[in-house]
């Protein structure tokens, strides 16, 4: 998986690519530590534009980084879903838990 990082202000943006699954585990909770850590930062995006194949270890990961940023005071975004992806998140009533952006 391809991620991108980018951090403006209060907002920082994950760009994810290729497939998001439990081979990604180490690097995205690597991107994600990062910004955590930026104390500026109050918006989380995950743009998944890129994202071909999602599987529930990804899930998984999604939901950790919801509750690491929550303790942190941070808010998670979920972007650019598209496909396959769209329909496991809203199977998986993720709605519920993150907000959405188109």
């Amino acid at each position: 998986m391809l991620i991108a990082n980018e951090v403006s202000g209060d907002r920082a943006t994950l760009t994810l690519g290729g497939r998001f699954d439990f081979h990604s585990h180490r690097d995205f909770r690597s991107a994600y530590e990062k910004i955590l850590e930026t104390g500026a930062v109050r918006e989380i995006t995950i743009h998944f534009g890129e994202v071909d194949y999602l599987d529930s270890s990804a899930l998984g990961m999604l939901l950790l980084l919801r509750e690491k940023a929550e303790g942190t005071g941070k808010s998670v975004i979920l972007a650019g879903l598209h496909g396959t992806v769209k329909q496991v998140l809203d199977i998986a009533n993720f709605g519920k838990l993150f907000s959405i952006k188109a």
